[in-house]
């Protein structure tokens, strides 16, 4: 049902991807109804109803929407200010959530249906767990336009990563830390009556500023395993910020949904990442060379530019080893002030130089990164009884990769069964008006 009026909609293309790593289908057509698939199999052997709405991609490959399970749409347009810790501070939470709300709508304009959105500081010290629950709400609601939005809470430490990212002059709201096991069971308590999907917490430091390191470990074992067992008890999952090697072991420990970033590993992880099933999150993106330049002109210091760069070839063979070793890999940017948002899919063909197959790394941004965060029965594939969250991509993304990063290629998002995008010659259909993306910046 894509506009409301019509019971039955049928999407044709020449190709589609399902995201469950098989065959692709050729000359494929998807039967629509009430927002789910009904059916899929070959254009001419599926029986349709005369008052069906046809919609023709000719020679498009559909395939499962996208997602991105570790990003941050409340990163502000930072070249305002000229520098990104300034901006933390001019950037009050409600212009902050405006411009979280157009990050999100480009995001579904470039494909992305579903997100997994982790806070970002706020002007007073604090995260804006409460501004992205508004925002899923009204999206759900259908105020405004928008992809799926899966939003977390932060459970951290005092002097842990999270908290040094906030400038040292802002005063921290009185929930922006605890310390302990009970404290932290509580702070968690509280995001989640706020109404969070999951808890982000962080077993080891960062690179993200000149601050803190990333093999500097943040919390005990106790208070680690308090945060996952208090998630788990209120039927959402944990996703851990994890550096080191011996920071995923303890999130492995404490069980963890996802480990996230992974920089560095070693055999004992890595067995144990296998044995477990966990996913890994690695966020190559945002330590990329486009990472890194975006970083330049937002007036990062020439110590955590360095530090990025140096964390480059490391981060690369750790990948490789996972790859190697059948480790679970979700994907995750962490696309923030770098790189620029909408670019997340260029983190599927570093995958692909990395050494994954581009099915591979589709499936990272499809079936994995949905059943990663839970909604495997409900996503991330095309497979008939799952929400309807489909594009339609102009090429072969299995020949070019590439081509999942040019907004000009992404012909059609629908989410949930309605046409959010259309791109066809003689349609004109986006979510946000073409100035935003004018002078989007960041």
């Amino acid at each position: 049902m894509m506009d409301g009026t019509v019971e039955t909609t049928v999407l044709k293309g020449a190709r589609l991807i399902d995201g469950l790593g098989g065959d692709v289908l050729k000359d494929a057509a998807v039967v629509i109804e009430k927002g789910r698939i009904k059916e899929i199999g070959a254009q001419g052997m599926i029986p349709l109803q005369a008052d069906a709405e046809i919609i023709d991609m000719g020679d498009c490959t559909l395939m499962p929407g996208l997602m991105d399970i570790h990003l941050h749409c409340s990163a502000h347009n930072v070249l305002t200010f000229k520098n990104y810790r300034i901006s933390q501070l001019e950037v009050t939470p409600p212009l902050q959530m405006l411009y979280t709300l157009l990050h999100q709508q480009i995001m579904l304009e470039m494909g992305f249906t579903t997100l997994r959105d982790h806070p970002w500081p706020n002007a007073y010290g604090g995260h804006n767990s409460v501004e992205l629950v508004a925002l899923r709400d009204a999206i759900d609601a259908g105020i405004f336009a928008g992809p799926r939005l899966v939003v977390g809470g932060y459970a951290t430490m005092t002097s842990s990563h999270l908290d040094l990212i906030v400038p040292r002059g802002c005063r921290r709201e009185p929930d922006a830390t605890a310390d302990g096991p009970w404290e932290l069971r509580k702070l968690v308590r509280q995001q989640l009556r706020v109404g969070v999907d999951f808890i982000k917490t962080c077993a080891s430091g960062g690179g993200g500023t000149d601050k803190e390191a990333p093999d500097v470990r943040n919390m005990t074992q106790e208070e680690l395993d308090a945060i996952v067992d208090e998630a788990h008890a209120l039927d959402k999952h944990c996703a851990c910020h994890c550096f080191t090697p011996t920071a995923q072991k303890m999130a492995i420990r404490a069980g963890a949904d996802t480990i996230d970033h992974c920089v560095f590993t070693d055999d004992e992880a890595i067995d144990m990442l296998v044995s477990n099933k966990k996913f890994i999150v690695p966020t190559l993106l945002h330590r990329s060379d486009r990472a890194i330049e975006v970083r330049k002109r937002v007036g990062t210091s020439d110590f955590t530019l360095n530090k990025m760069k140096m964390l480059q070839p490391t981060t690369k063979e750790t990948f490789q080893r996972f790859i190697k070793a059948g480790v679970r890999i979700a994907m995750g940017t962490d696309t923030q002030i770098d790189a620029e948002m909408g670019a997340n899919a260029h983190e599927l063909e570093i995958y692909v130089d990395y050494g994954m197959t581009p099915m591979e790394a589709i499936q990272t941004a499809t079936k994995n990164a949905a059943e990663a965060i839970w909604l495997g029965k409900e996503t991330g594939t095309l497979e008939p009884g799952k929400s309807a969250d489909i594009i339609a991509v102009a090429g072969d993304p299995l020949s070019d990769i590439r081509i999942l990063q040019e907004k000009e290629k992404i012909l059609l998002v629908v989410k949930e069964g309605k046409v959010f995008v259309d791109r066809r010659p003689g349609h004109k259909k986006l979510v946000i008006h073409d100035e935003a993306w004018g002078w989007k910046r960041i």
